[in-house]
């Protein structure tokens, strides 16, 4: 796999059921170029431990006065830079490619995964968690991934040279091989602490991005009630503790380097004393002393491989397991559908609630809690958080029998919190649809008049308001004009059912009058669910449908329900338990506020 043929076609199923399966997973999926960055390592590595025995070779060439062997380890040596040259040049290539092929297939996993789950991924998972995992963590998951290849070339040629020693001069060599096993896994009883410490170094990282995230997202609420200073406050003591954190994390490792440079230092001055003993009693030539000196010191070179590929799992352990937990995540729904492709027709029914949205009609519903309201909009897409009960039924089919392709193309849920990506208003409407509906009829339904002068104002490159930007999430825009540019996208697409929750929450009331004419005469002849408790909205609808808890208690009209549903009277008008008795007394309704709104509309 080369960098020019990202993306990954298929980046394939990974075993997300823990973080070391993940990384294995990894490894696997990648293996050639994993050997291809093994066999350079093991060229590069042997050429750089072969240089002791090349240089002892030549003083010993030196001292015996043999020109012949002179010139041969002369050769030798200049054959050992080559091979190190283009063994590190080609090592470092393929450990690159590893790492980018890695962290994008990591990517691409991570992309799909939010695809497939949609709006439930930020209900089971924090939004700055999932920022973490795909950015920061990705990282670290390539690192461990390329340094794993790079670490079991230097392993093989510490051994190689440890065996050639012992073969070549076996005093020192047999002091050599015994020591350096101790030096390369002493730092093992250290790694524990300082993979804990860097865990809790994440942990309040990913707390403090989360909280970053949060204040962010609302700094213009923060702004109006004079709150900001209060989350950056918020923020500092976070950023304080992810700093305190990392230093204790960093002390740690300092300590493990330490003690990869003391043990290596300890072990040359053990080799250097023995051999000088050994020199004096002519057990050793002057040759084979300066190649075990020299094999010593070049070996401190890969066996700081062992101290990498340490940092680097211990690093990526935590990394790959919080992927693993996001890729982990699945949809309650059948993904992949056991129906043939095809969008059903029909009306919408809820088996659990016995919601009915007739097809064709524009159906409001009430529900006392709003938050029942919004996981019962995301069930009616075929999107529930988890297993629910039976599936919702499209024309007599369930949703969870369809492809995802096609469930999502059959129903469109606009959640109350609808996000603007940043672009220009053109790109922003740029979306699947059928073609039936217009841009400039989507914006007139939704009442986006006013919105296109303010942003062909704040522009002033754009001629045209379709080219004005918008910024990230709309942020520049107020809350009504975010929200209606989001309903105009939904009405765009035209899908066969449009479920919107509270899609109107935000602007006043006459302009709420006049969305709800719009969209009951764009979506005319479509199904169309409104979650509202919204007057105006209600008074358009075909039917209303009242849900008390998890059940549909009442269905009628909307001035009807008002004079029969005491319950659906008191979550439309807001009404208290002190006011009840007196407006039926009075026998007052809404119906009368009603008429004086839409005469003022």
């Amino acid at each position: 796999m080369q960098i020019q043929d990202l993306p990954f076609t298929d980046p394939g199923v990974p075993d997300a059921r823990s973080g070391p399966r993940f990384l294995w997973w990894l490894f696997r999926n990648q293996l050639g170029g994993q050997l291809k960055s093994l066999a350079w390592g093991l060229l590069h590595f042997a050429a750089v431990a072969a240089l002791p025995f090349c240089v002892g070779l030549t003083v010993q060439s030196v001292v015996d006065r043999s020109g012949g062997r002179l010139a041969l380890t002369g050769g030798l040596l200049a054959l050992c830079g080559a091979a190190i040259a283009l063994g590190e040049t080609c090592l470092h290539r393929a450990a690159v490619t590893n790492w980018i092929t890695a962290a994008a297939r990591v990517q691409q996993l991570l992309a799909r995964k939010a695809a497939r789950l949609g709006s439930a991924l930020t209900r089971r998972v924090a939004a700055g968690e999932v920022v973490a995992v795909s950015t920061g963590d990705v990282e670290k998951i390539g690192w461990f991934v390329e340094a794993l290849s790079r670490f079991t070339a230097a392993a093989l040629t510490v051994v190689l040279a440890c065996v050639s020693l012992v073969v070549y001069q076996p005093a020192l060599g047999v002091v050599v091989a015994a020591g350096l096993p101790v030096v390369a896994l002493a730092v093992l009883p250290l790694l524990p602490p300082a993979t804990r410490r860097a865990d809790i170094q994440r942990e309040k990282a990913g707390r403090a991005t989360e909280l970053a995230s949060d204040t962010v997202a609302g700094l213009r609420v923060l702004r109006g009630i004079g709150g900001e200073e209060l989350f950056l406050d918020r923020y500092r003591r976070a950023s304080q503790e992810v700093r305190h954190a990392a230093v204790r994390s960093a002390r740690m490792w300092s300590l493990i380097s330490a003690v990869q440079v003391l043990l290596p230092g300890l072990l040359l001055i053990a080799v250097v004393w023995y051999g000088v003993h050994l020199a004096r009693q002519g057990r050793v030539t002057v040759g084979e002393l300066v190649t075990v000196y020299s094999s010593v010191m070049i070996l401190t070179y890969p066996l700081r491989h062992f101290e990498e590929i340490a940092m680097a799992y211990s690093f990526s352990r935590p990394s790959a397991k919080r992927a693993a937990g996001v890729l982990a995540l699945e949809r309650a729904t059948d993904t992949t559908g056991s129906r043939p492709a095809g969008v059903p027709s029909g009306d919408l029914y809820d088996p659990a609630t016995g919601l009915l949205a007739p097809t064709g009609g524009l159906t409001a519903v009430v529900c006392g809690d709003p938050d029942a309201g919004g996981r019962l909009a995301e069930r009616l897409g075929g999107h529930p958080a988890e297993e629910e009960g039976p599936s919702v039924l499209l024309g007599g089919v369930p949703l969870d029998e369809l492809p995802l392709d096609t469930a999502r193309t059959a129903v469109l849920v606009q959640d109350k919190d609808p996000v603007l990506l940043s672009g220009t208003l053109r790109d922003l409407l740029d979306v699947p649809a059928s073609g039936d509906v217009e841009a400039r009829e989507a914006l007139a339904a939704a009442q986006c008049d006013d919105v296109l002068v303010a942003l062909a104002q704040s522009s002033l490159d754009a001629e045209d308001p379709m080219d004005a930007r918008i910024t990230e999430r709309g942020r520049s825009l107020s809350g009504g004009q975010r929200q209606r540019l989001a309903l105009a996208r939904s009405l765009i697409t035209d899908p066969e059912v449009l479920v919107l929750d509270e899609p109107t929450s935000a602007v006043d009331s006459h302009t709420e009058a006049r969305i709800a004419q719009g969209l009951r005469d764009l979506r005319a002849g479509r199904t169309t669910v409104v979650f509202t408790s919204s007057p105006l909205l209600l008074d358009h609808a075909d039917r209303v449908v009242f849900l008390h808890g998890d059940e549909v208690v009442a269905v009628g009209a909307h001035r009807d329900l008002l004079n029969t549903e005491p319950r659906y009277r008191a979550v439309v008008t807001r009404e208290t338990d002190d006011e009840a008795p007196v407006r039926e007394r009075a026998g007052l309704v809404d119906v009368l506020e009603l008429e004086e709104i839409e005469e003022t509309a």
